[in-house]
């Protein structure tokens, strides 16, 4: 079957862009030159404020080297420090690597029982959020600079006067995972007779909490168990992009992905109106409108016995209903029904369905619920009344920035509050508002605990002396309580009374908190499920839209709720699905782009039912989409808190408006008329395009199962004129799983992060100018309204007659003993022909020198690796540099190099484990044993050049027996 990458492909009518190397620029005066007397002025900038940096009179106490006791710090020589990622709620276990005393690349832990290892694009760019220019360097009052001791004294002063009277104080968060800070608020708003902690969730799950509180008659968020599933069935739930823990959720599913699995694979039927990360992975996906949804789950639950009224849906629709309906009872017990709407019915829909089937302890863990997203709609609703009414003396927002991603009536509320304090790390949308500014740490500067699923208790060190005048959190509310702590002391004596206690295992608190630290994580028995209370699902059906077009607010994989916006690398970072970057846009179906007579790139204006505001958007035309939907990204249009996020994009929170006490804009019905004009998106899909040629291979479980071979057909491989290259010790190879690979890019991030790959900007994208060493390469197969999807990650291949090599007249790229396609920086001088004679388009050429802004940002430069000058190509190396790390590690330790020890970036950082990743001439090593899957197959293996990635066919769960997709690897 044939695949596309893009409807222009399918079409033939990709619309002709400018090719990367067309009006080139000489080096003139617009290049930046810098003499050789700048270049030691800067270097001794940049060696005096890591001196600068060292030299604090804050000492952190006892950090603890992950899987290293020694003490001390050996120049150039890194540590590891586990720690956890602060970056969302999700919670996830970190290392941090750490060079003369400053961190510069994050990966996962794999001792954390959630992520397993796994990183996520957000995760992996926390360094740069560390030294970003725009953050706050100090206390503020009414906008002008002050220290810490005249913000304690006014504050104290403003505070006493509140106990006096009695006002009414308020701590507005996102969802707080460290224990210790909550009992620091706590313990705060204890001080005043009208004091409360108020959490609240850009992209919150308050519907599903407040499901189970009536259901169970407590108020949580359950931790699923997918690796548990033999089916999974998601409705409007982006649970492997970004809904409540996406990293857990990535490995958890990936485990049972696939025909040579522990446990049989499992089968997953998504949902949804708009074409989502996780839908884009199923075996199986719906197609609806968002109104239709809810009436989707009742029809779910009639089939599962359940009493209530049932909607109406058309007819097809209706009959899928009733198919995955029968399909989640024929896996009673050992099925999964996952929602993201956050809508009350729809949530107790889904909890009743799980109950009835017997999925509450196989898949549906109640034991141990999820802390990740403890935010409440209904407090928010209420603290903005108390706000207008002008009854909250003060309010302190902490982790959030509500002026931005909450309704406008916030705004108005907010302004009558008389003191408001924001500890917020940049002057965002927020605290640009607020009388006084008291800057939290960086995570990765202070001490802290995290506590994301109950009973996985986390700690989280400081990694580098804080940069700027900032102050924890946990401190400042000691200090305006008026019993002024260390955060490490305030931690120490919470884990001492509040989960040591709890433990059996270790009896000496030192003992604990040393393991604790060292590892990262410590587990912790819980309390009984909370029983199941019968009843009728409250609320009547709500009849679905007719015609029109309805509204769907979606979260990026790469921005999320667009708190790092300003973080650039998340801008620049294709979406998995759409291939846009530094945009959001108006998505629509291609039958809807027709009906409107809309093509990609017009302007389409757009303004939902009841609101005052319209957003004029350009139009992306999504396979795959509903076509009554037009799917809008939240996270964009940030006017506040760093620099690379400013106007990027329209915000599109302020559509969102209380229902019922619980923020929502799914399914309100749309005004969609067309603007003037067109904007070209920096889309990246049709980039870097091999000419339609098939390059992925997908087939059905049944007849692989019946016959392996079949993944891979007799094909024929073109001879080399070449003879073989001689290897020495090590050859090393790659093999990637398709059918674990989710797209989720956070190899792509984690490989711009290791390798000091820089951003380019917006319109350098559009000149097919990205950067990236890693791309993802999105085909579809079928039809435009139902495509199907496969990921197919691509990078420098490694060949063993390596086109590009016998080319370069220089010599800067050679073939290494060890199998590498080498790039050798210092020889190249930008001929290209290399790019030019590269099959699969993964040479990179840098057409400026991407100077960092500061001698601050230069901090997070990864030293193992040469930041490259203008002219030069690149391009993926395996991450030569880590491999050359373990080699000399096991030299120094008298040993040979064990099978994973040295790993590339993107493999350490993928949550789905779909990259292997070793020597070939150890013939008891992993690669060596996955070379022989009879599923593997290479890219473009006609050609004879012997590339060292290959890759594993695809397989989905499906019922029938689909042709075989994609017919020329070898």
């Amino acid at each position: 079957m044939k695949t596309w990458k893009s409807l222009g492909e399918r079409r033939g009518t990709v619309r002709a862009r400018k090719a990367e190397f067309e009006d080139e620029l000489p080096v003139g005066e617009s290049v930046r030159q810098i003499s050789r007397r700048d270049f030691f002025r800067f270097s001794g900038l940049s060696f005096a404020a890591g001196l600068a940096l060292g030299c604090k009179s804050k000492v952190v106490e006892r950090a603890m080297p992950y899987l290293n006791a020694r003490e001390g710090l050996t120049p150039g020589v890194a540590q590891w420090y586990a720690t956890v990622c602060g970056g969302c709620s999700a919670g996830c276990g970190v290392l941090a690597k750490s060079r003369d005393g400053r961190p510069v690349k994050l990966e996962g832990n794999p001792d954390h029982p959630l992520n397993r290892g796994g990183l996520c694009a957000m995760g992996q760019v926390q360094t740069r959020g560390l030294y970003d220019e725009s953050r706050l360097r100090g206390p503020r009052i009414e906008g002008g600079d002050v220290d810490w001791t005249k913000l304690d004294a006014d504050l104290a002063d403003r505070f006493a006067a509140l106990r006096t009277s009695g006002g009414a104080v308020r701590v507005l968060s996102g969802t707080l995972t460290s224990p210790t800070l909550k009992a620091a608020v706590l313990a705060f708003l204890g001080t005043f007779k009208d004091g409360r902690l108020v959490q609240a969730d850009a992209l919150g799950c308050a519907a599903l909490a407040a499901a189970y509180e009536r259901t169970h008659g407590q108020r949580l968020v359950p931790h699923y168990r997918l690796e548990e599933a033999d089916l999974i069935v998601g409705v409007e739930a982006d649970f492997l992009g970004t809904w409540l823990d996406p990293v857990g959720f990535t490995r958890a599913y990936a485990e049972r992905r696939g025909p040579d699995r522990p446990k049989a694979m499992s089968k997953h039927i998504q949902v949804e109106s708009g074409m989502s990360l996780t839908g884009s992975n199923a075996d199986e996906r719906v197609r609806l409108a968002p109104s239709e949804a809810i009436i989707f789950l009742e029809h779910l639950a009639h089939h599962a016995d359940l009493d209530g009224p049932v909607g109406v849906l058309p007819a097809a629709l209706k009959a899928k209903a009733e198919a995955v309906a029968h399909a989640l009872l024929r896996h009673r017990g050992h099925g999964l029904l996952l929602c993201g709407l956050n809508d009350p019915r729809a949530q107790e829909l889904c909890a009743r369905i799980n109950h009835a089937l017997g999925h509450e302890g196989v898949t549906v863990d109640l034991a141990h619920p999820s802390l990740q997203k403890q935010g409440d709609d209904r407090d928010l609703e209420s603290l903005i009344r108390d706000m207008a009414a002008g009854k909250i003396g003060a309010l302190i927002l902490l982790g959030t920035n509500p002026l931005y991603d909450q309704t406008p009536a916030f705004a108005a509320a907010f302004e009558k509050v008389p003191l408001r304090i924001s500890m917020a790390l940049t002057e965002d949308e927020s605290a640009a508002r607020c009388t006084h500014l008291a800057p939290d740490h960086h995570w990765l500067e202070t001490w802290r605990d995290s506590e994301a699923v109950a009973g996985t208790f986390a700690l989280a060190q400081p990694l580098i002396n804080p940069l700027f005048n900032t102050r924890d959190a946990v401190e400042s509310l000691g200090a305006w309580s008026g019993h002024p702590t260390q955060a490490l002391a305030a931690l120490r004596e919470h884990w001492k009374t509040a989960v040591f206690l709890r433990q059996k295992g270790v009896a000496d608190f030192d003992a604990f908190w040393n393991g604790a630290l060292q590892k990262g994580v410590a587990q912790i028995e819980t309390g009984n499920a909370p029983s199941y209370r019968a009843g009728r699902v409250e609320g009547a059906s709500r009849p679905a839209h007719q015609g029109g077009y309805e509204l769907l607010l979606y979260a990026k994989v790469g921005l999320g709720d667009g708190r790092h916006a300003h973080i650039p690398f998340l801008q620049e970072l294709p979406d998995p699905i759409t291939k846009a970057t530094w945009d959001n846009y108006a998505q629509v179906s291609p039958a809807a782009a027709a009906r409107l007579g809309l093509e990609q790139g017009d302007l389409l204006r757009l303004r939902p039912e009841g609101h005052a505001l319209e957003l004029e958007l350009p139009v992306l035309v999504q396979p795959g989409l509903d076509d009554r939907t037009v799917a809008v990204a939240l996270g964009y249009g940030r006017t506040a808190g760093g620099k690379a996020g400013l106007h990027v994009g329209k915000n599109a929170y302020p559509w969102r408006s209380f229902t019922a006490g619980f923020l929502a804009a799914e399914a309100a019905p749309l005004q969609v008329r067309r603007g003037s004009g067109r904007v070209e998106l920096a889309c990246t899909q049709d980039h870097h395009s091999l000419e339609g040629r098939e390059l992925v291979r997908e087939m059905a479980l049944a007849p692989y199962l019946r016959d392996p071979a079949s993944a891979r057909p007799h094909e024929h491989v073109g001879p080399s004129v070449y003879g073989e290259h001689p290897h020495g010790a090590h050859r090393w190879a790659m093999v990637i799983d398709l059918s674990a690979c989710t797209g989720c890019s956070g190899c792509v991030v984690g490989c711009q992060m290791e390798n000091n790959i820089p951003v380019v900007g917006r319109d350098e994208v559009a000149r097919k100018r990205e950067m990236h060493w890693l791309r993802i390469d999105r085909y579809y197969t079928g039809s435009e309204a139902e495509p199907g999807v496969v990921h197919q990650p691509m990078m420098c291949q490694q060949c063993d007659q390596a086109p590009c090599e016998n080319v370069c007249p220089v010599l800067a790229t050679v073939h290494s003993e060890e199998g590498l396609n080498q790039q050798v920086y210092n020889r190249c001088v930008g001929t290209r022909y290399c790019a030019n004679n590269c099959p699969y388009k993964v040479r990179r050429f840098n057409w400026w020198e991407y100077p960092h802004a500061s001698e601050l940002e230069r901090l997070g430069l990864n030293p193992d690796v040469t930041v490259r000058s203008r002219g030069v190509m690149e391009k993926c190396s395996f991450c030569v540099q880590r491999l050359m790390a373990a080699k000399i590690t096991a030299k120094n330790e008298g040993r040979e190099l064990k099978d994973g020890e040295a790993l590339p970036a993107c493999m350490q950082s993928c949550p789905a484990q779909a990259i292997v990743f070793g020597d070939v001439q150890d013939p008891d090593s992993r690669i060596s044993q996955v070379l022989r899957d009879p599923k593997r197959f290479v890219v473009l293996g006609d050609l004879g050049i012997g590339p060292a990635v290959s890759y594993l066919t695809k397989i989905r769960n499906v019922e029938g027996e689909p042709n075989q997709r994609g017919h020329h690897g070898a």
